[in-house]
């Protein structure tokens, strides 16, 4: 199953092709690489237009060409929620306009349960939004957790600026597998998990993940501290090649022995182009939530 982020009313992709995509962040206009859109550009004013443009270095990495002077960082709204867009060296801005579906998801899955306690664990959870969906939709402890300390501290912003402050939210700088298995040996249990593990990277201490390798051993982890009393659990994955077949078929063989009262759906996450008939591919996503 597609599922299209269509909701957004900062945010839209105006175009994609040649490699590249051209989106719209509250009147601001980014040109971004994008390895997904390889049709053929369709050629246009908006293209040139661009607020700033993320050109690749040959050596790796890039740097933005600013056509226009930028702020350093603004906010978008999405529902009831506020969150901080930034251009960075790495080419990302901070949000993932996509996983909004995702947001969603939750959102109305806690909130449909608030007579529950709930608590929610999102691992791998960069600048937090959907900490922070899952928070706002009224579970009473979230906890996120990120190797990076530079992005804890952007989370930690987007939870002020959705006036989040005083909900009960712990940000953790660590490996997510070890802190996973510490959290194991506490005894403590969540009403709901999310994980947006890397393709590749390396822990805070330099401790090395690959999506492939990995990915089993930290499902097993998890379901260990998944509460018997579970809401849902939910895996994204950008890793070209990784399909959501084969994602269907982990959570199927692993989690549903464990959690039978729940179901599985899997399926692709993309984001409709607003000037054409097309979707730009971004991941899949793989969903167990209970009957």
């Amino acid at each position: 199953m597609i599922l299209k982020a269509d909701q957004w009313k900062d945010y839209s992709c105006l175009d994609a092709g040649n490699g590249e995509k051209l989106e719209q962040w509250k009147g601001v206009i980014l040109r971004r690489p994008d390895p997904q859109a390889i049709w053929p550009m369709h050629e246009n004013k908006q293209w040139k237009n661009a607020d700033a443009i993320y050109h690749r270095s040959n050596k790796g990495g890039g740097s933005w060409e600013y056509r226009k002077k930028l702020p350093e960082s603004w906010t978008i709204d999405y529902r009831n929620l506020t969150f901080k867009v930034s251009p960075t060296g790495f080419k990302h801005t901070g949000i993932f306009p996509e996983q909004a579906v995702n947001w969603d998801w939750m959102y109305d899955l806690i909130s449909a349960h608030k007579d529950e306690e709930i608590r929610v664990l999102n691992l791998f959870g960069y600048t937090g939004c959907a900490t922070m969906a899952c928070s706002a939709a009224g579970a009473q402890e979230v906890v996120h957790v990120d190797a990076s300390k530079g992005m804890v501290q952007w989370a930690k912003e987007n939870r002020d600026l959705s006036h989040l402050e005083h909900n009960k939210i712990r940000f953790i700088v660590d490996d997510c597998l070890k802190f996973v298995e510490r959290e194991k040996r506490r005894g403590h249990t969540y009403h709901g998990i999310l994980m947006d593990p890397p393709s590749y990277g390396r822990g805070p201490n330099g401790e090395m993940w690959k999506f492939e390798k990995e990915i089993t051993g930290l499902i097993k982890s998890c379901l260990e501290i998944l509460d018997e009393n579970a809401l849902f659990f939910l895996i994204n994955s950008y890793t070209t090649g990784f399909s959501s077949i084969v994602l269907e078929d982990l959570m199927k063989t692993m989690i549903l022995p464990e959690h039978p009262e729940g179901t599985v759906s899997c399926g692709e996450v993309a984001i409709p182009l607003q000037n054409r008939d097309l979707l730009l591919p971004c991941g899949i996503y793989g969903r167990w939530e209970r009957k």
